[in-house]
């Protein structure tokens, strides 16, 4: 009876361990589900992810050139009531070409204006300016170009189209434009990376927003655009906008982030908000 009860027992834990092994013959755990990657957008023809990335890509290294709110090349303007919070950078052009935000004068290193809270800067100002500029758009320019190197997780997503989806963390790239015609979501931990790599142009229809859900942070949110960036009439952005030409917001549009662009920035009317480190 003792040999027969053994027998059992152990006939029992074989058992066991086959069940919680899988009987794959490649003695590899068959029968387990694979670990999940980022996991697919929440819309139709989403891309499969890259595996293993549970907080996205690292995060884009901006330089001196995180230190401004907005910074350009060739024009910064604005009419209506617009409201900036954080500074302003403008090089090489000299600061005859920020119109609209009523410069104090004569500056020295910098100037300042009613409608900035912060210090606005120009490549004629006093020195350090015009170094400290220079330095900036060409950190500008390397982020640029690093964003636009990384390795997509999601190719073509939604052939351009992502409006209504809810993204998670992770690389996006088109060699298209892309349209946001109706609010999107970014869903993510505090330090979890969205990079969008855009070989033509951004379009956020009016009215539409960009919402953050799960702690995500505009900080950690970067679109690199070669095109331009046209965000729409009371439309809201987030995020870092890394751009090779210009970027327009419409009347009463928002931003939460950065606008650094590689030629100029049109302002109409709008709160732009430098996000919180």
């Amino acid at each position: 009876m003792r040999n027969k009860f053994n027998n059992k027992m152990w006939f029992m834990a074989l058992l066991l361990v086959v069940s919680l092994t899988g009987c794959g013959g490649d003695g590899g755990g068959g029968g387990a589900t694979p670990a999940a990657g980022p996991g697919s957008p929440i819309a139709p023809g989403a891309g499969a992810g890259v595996g293993g990335q549970g907080v996205g890509p690292a995060p884009v290294n901006l330089g001196t050139a995180g230190t401004y709110v907005i910074l350009a090349k060739s024009a910064i303007s604005t009419t209506g009531v617009t409201a900036v919070t954080g500074n302003l950078g403008l090089s090489p052009a000299a600061a005859s070409f920020i119109t609209g935000f009523t410069l104090t004068a004569p500056p020295t290193t910098f100037s300042t204006s009613p409608i900035v809270t912060g210090q606005v800067f120009a490549a004629d100002y006093d020195s350090p300016t015009p170094s400290n500029l220079t330095t900036a758009v060409s950190d500008m320019m390397t982020a640029y170009t690093d964003a636009a190197g990384r390795a997509a997780d999601y190719t073509e997503l939604g052939t351009g189209n992502i409006g209504g989806m809810t993204l998670p963390p992770a690389t996006y790239k088109w060699s298209t434009g892309v349209l946001i015609p109706t609010d999107i979501t970014l869903k993510g931990g505090p330090n979890d990376v969205w990079i969008f790599e855009i070989a033509q142009d951004l379009v956020m229809s009016s009215g539409t927003k960009i919402t953050l859900a799960g702690g995500a942070q505009a900080k950690n949110i970067f679109w690199q655009v070669f095109g331009i960036v046209d965000i729409g009439t009371t439309a809201h952005f987030e995020g870092i906008a890394l751009v090779q030409t210009a970027i327009t917001l419409k009347t009463g549009a928002t931003a939460n982030g950065r606008l650094l662009a590689q030629t100029a920035v049109s302002l109409d009317a709008n709160a732009v908000v430098q996000p919180a480190p």
